[in-house]
């Protein structure tokens, strides 16, 4: 196939899914709101229910709402009616996603959802099968097109059934207040983890370089060649005054001047970026890029504490 012709059907496919969300879109309404609201109040948990393409869409869905702060739960439609019903209680919501409504195992399964818990919504393209037939709220998400060339395989609904799960949990995030802290509570871990709880002091180098403002030429190059960072501290009882890195060594010799009685005070670069241990690391990363330098003073209460480097932290995922 040219490489022309795979542009335009991936084009096309994008087109026609894009052509079905906007209609999915004009038909939120006071449906969709009844269905946002009957999630919040819950005394219980939300059960997503699905079976095929729409069992994989309830198992995302799950995941965003656990991690966006309303506990949830899939359960498949075929292992439900082998023994898994038990998992819903009367207090529980039940979300149930099924493109038809009336595959074999929902119509089996949509009257014990609707007994056993305190709502059920039906997620569904069909408003004349079983599963709107029995649901309290019905949320639509028809499609006129798949985006298959055989116009058989789920594209076009099972975009719509993963955009409208997208939207209660944004609803859902909004009314119950969730904010970066919350979100960070159940995302400790990888980069993402890092970014919102990691602090400055948890990437700290083990070297601490570090000259006072009389200190000689000669200490100054050794406490720069004692580190990897390329740069000293210069200090006052542990008050930062300034601090010389090896281009400031360079541009010294570069002026050919006699360098026997120069002082770290002469050749220092006074006030260089700090930034407190307790701080968020991705803090630290913005200091960094915004001023385009490698490393990073960390104070505690204002007193030199240590180091932090650029490339620890990308090395660590901070971004």
């Amino acid at each position: 196939m040219e490489r022309d012709n795979i542009i335009s059907i991936a084009k096309n496919t994008l087109t026609i899914e894009i052509s079905e969300l906007e209609k999915l879109k004009e038909r939120i309404g006071d449906e969709f709101v009844k269905a946002v609201e009957i999630i919040h109040s819950a005394t219980g948990k939300l059960i997503v229910v699905g079976i095929g393409k729409s069992a994989h869409v309830g198992n995302k869905i799950v995941a965003t709402l656990n991690s966006t702060g309303t506990p949830s739960q899939f359960l498949h439609a075929s292992e439900a009616i082998h023994g898994d019903l038990g998992v819903i209680q009367k207090q529980d919501v039940v979300l149930c996603i099924s493109n038809s409504g009336n595959s074999p195992e929902i119509t089996n399964l949509v009257s014990y959802l609707k007994d056993y818990s305190s709502a059920l919504i039906g997620m569904t393209g069909n408003r004349k099968s079983k599963l709107a037939e029995f649901s309290d709220v019905i949320l639509d998400t028809h499609v006129d097109l798949e985006a298959c060339p055989n116009k058989l395989a789920p594209t076009s609904s099972t975009t719509n059934q993963m955009a409208l799960g997208d939207a209660l949990a944004v609803c859902l995030m909004e009314m119950n207040d969730f904010k970066e802290n919350d979100f960070a509570k159940f995302h400790p871990g990888g980069s993402l983890g890092k970014n919102l709880t990691a602090r400055v002091e948890q990437f700290l180098s083990s070297q601490k370089p570090q000259v006072s403002e009389e200190s000689s030429i000669r200490d100054v190059i050794i406490s720069i060649s004692a580190s990897s960072h390329g740069i000293t501290v210069v200090t006052d009882n542990e008050k930062i005054v300034g601090v010389v890195t090896d281009g400031d060594l360079r541009r010294m010799l570069l002026k050919g001047d006699d360098i026997s009685k120069v002082l770290a005070k002469d050749i220092m670069s006074a006030n260089p970026k700090t930034i407190e241990r307790n701080v968020l690391a991705k803090e630290a990363m913005k200091i960094l890029k915004d001023n385009n330098i490698g490393q990073l003073i960390v104070t505690e209460n204002g007193q030199y504490f240590g180091i932090i480097d650029l490339h620890t932290l990308l090395d660590e995922g901070i971004n």
